[in-house]
């Protein structure tokens, strides 16, 4: 993949992710050794903020101003920017772009097609539930990042292209994208009018949609 794509605005970034593969390898306290775990994007989210061209987006992080928070999102477009959602999960976002203006595509959902066995005890750490399976391993933004081992400590503001992270085209365009509001958004944009969550149709890691607050009719 060329770092170049995500010079785009989000939004057109967003649907060329669909069919990627991203890996991330070991963990900070292995040096980034060991073995890997590699997805392949299902789900995605386009959201802009400050300085990208558009409607305002009231759903975004980076929607008035860069704050100590959403600062990767303002930063080098191709590197990673981590936010930690609801007080409870990791959420990864590609961040596109020229450096300045903000915007990011969400992963939401992906297939585990390397490392799915460090990505199943990653997700069941201290639980004591049924085995998740395959399907379920990075279905949702939280699980995601679970998965994968992401953490925004660790790997908030890193390149996308360089260790431990390796992303990679699609080796064959999907034919099946569609499109449609983003998941929980409140407002307007969670509404028709922001059809900015872009998925494999019919793949079964693609998450459920469930609207956001207040979302007009």
């Amino acid at each position: 993949m060329d770092r170049s794509l995500f010079l785009a605005p989000a939004l057109e970034v967003a649907p060329l992710l669909l069919g990627a593969r991203l890996t991330v390898l070991g963990s900070p306290e292995s040096g980034f050794s060991g073995a890997p775990v590699t997805l392949r994007i299902t789900e995605v989210e386009a959201y802009h903020g400050v300085g990208t061209p558009g409607p305002y987006d009231a759903g975004s992080h980076s929607r008035d101003r860069r704050t100590e928070r959403n600062a990767s999102m303002f930063g080098p477009p191709g590197h990673a920017y981590v936010y930690f959602s609801y007080g409870m999960h990791f959420a990864l976002n590609m961040v596109c772009s020229p450096e300045g203006a903000a915007s990011g595509v969400l992963i939401r959902a992906g297939e585990i097609v390397a490392g799915a066995d460090i990505a199943r005890s990653r997700r069941e750490a201290g639980r004591s539930s049924t085995p998740k399976p395959d399907r379920q391993l990075a279905r949702g933004p939280g699980n995601v990042a679970s998965a994968l081992g992401i953490t925004r400590p660790t790997h908030d503001g890193l390149d996308l292209f360089a260790a431990p992270f390796e992303l990679r085209a699609a080796p064959i365009v999907s034919k099946r994208i569609a499109a449609g509001p983003r998941v929980g958004v409140s407002g307007e944009a969670g509404s028709s009018t922001f059809p900015w969550r872009f998925w494999i149709d019919g793949d079964p890691t693609v998450s459920a949609y469930r609207p956001g607050r207040n979302v007009p009719k």
